[in-house]
């Protein structure tokens, strides 16, 4: 039995779960005014375990106030970076931009959006990522949904330009051709973790902005789309100094993040930085990508640290990852 404390302002309550030798758990703290429900995790990589999950109803107010983990993207894209600061990126809808370039690492993202009547700028989310790692390409992708229905599945992977099924199912697993690139399936449907070996893990999952999101943000979205998009989790365990993108700027060593503290939407722009022609470019004018010469470039483990919360709207409650 693994026990953790987490001292917070509020009084929480505090699940545990038994757990596996080697294996991962995530232990969840909520509210005491929260509803409970059983959550079965199955999978290698992740524990073994059955827990009872505390997640907290909060009012709109507390929806927008999530806490994340370092590495991560979700929402209007927000973004918490390697500073542990959290900061806006809005982008704009059908374009792609860089979120991380290091010289033997491209990780981009396509977006999506909408602009209701009125609005000067787009509400964007992140509808496909596109990884160029070991002379490879893969990519996955949120496919489009007029309603959301959680029995289907809305992840599409590609792996060197074709399409690549990987059975429904938790422990479904794919291997590359070198063993250097990995998916897992951690749930039955729409959440999956790549790893990218000896370099990254990412964590993936296809959620839709639901009615309570659209309520809450004022978005307006249609009804014959309810934007199904990334949430994203990055952890990373190497990566040099020189690294960049929208996200991977603010693991540089020097970095000095510009987004103003105690606003309610700190953004950093750099849109012209970091845009680039396709999913998978090299060519925005801060790109460092460059397999030929990555490996002699001197790189870092990276440090991970903070709080987690990957659920949306109703279900949000706050959680702590760690690794046995």
């Amino acid at each position: 039995m693994l026990r953790v404390s987490y001292k917070q302002q509020q009084d929480h309550q505090l699940s545990s779960a038994a757990q596996k030798p080697g294996a991962i758990c995530i232990l969840y703290l909520a509210p005491e005014n929260a509803q409970t429900f059983t959550h079965v995790t199955l999978g290698k990589k992740f524990a073994m375990l059955t827990a009872t999950l505390l997640i907290a109803r909060p009012s709109a107010s507390v929806a927008k106030q999530t806490v994340k983990l370092q590495g991560s993207a979700c929402y209007d894209p927000r973004f918490i970076g390697g500073d542990g600061i959290v900061f806006y990126f809005h982008g704009k809808s059908n374009e792609h931009f860089s979120l991380v370039s290091d010289f033997d690492l491209q990780i981009n993202s396509r977006f999506i959006g909408h602009r209701p009547a009125g609005r000067t700028r787009d509400f964007t989310w992140i509808q496909a990522l596109g990884i160029l790692f070991n002379s490879q390409t893969f990519s996955l992708e949120a496919t489009r949904a007029a309603s959301w229905d959680s029995e289907v599945d809305h992840l599409k992977f590609s792996y060197d330009g074709q399409d690549l099924v990987i059975p429904e199912g938790s422990l479904s697993t794919w291997y590359s051709p070198e063993k250097d690139v990995k998916v897992e399936r951690v749930s039955g449907k729409n959440s999956a973790v790549i790893t990218l070996k000896d370099k990254a893990e990412i964590m993936v999952t296809a959620v839709p902005v639901t009615k309570q999101d659209d309520k809450i943000h004022n978005y307006r979205v249609p009804a014959n789309d309810c934007f199904v998009h990334l949430e994203v989790q990055f952890k990373f365990f190497h990566l040099s100094s020189k690294i960049d993108g929208v996200l991977g700027r603010t693991y540089k060593p020097d970095f000095e993040n510009p987004a103003k503290l105690g606003v309610a939407m700190p953004v950093l722009g750099g849109e012209n930085n970091y845009r680039i022609a396709s999913l998978f470019s090299t060519d925005c004018n801060s790109c460092i990508f460059s397999p030929e010469s990555g490996s002699n470039q001197e790189t870092s483990p990276v440090m991970n640290y903070g709080t987690l919360d990957c659920t949306k709207g109703a279900s949000a409650g706050y959680g702590i990852v760690c690794r046995k």
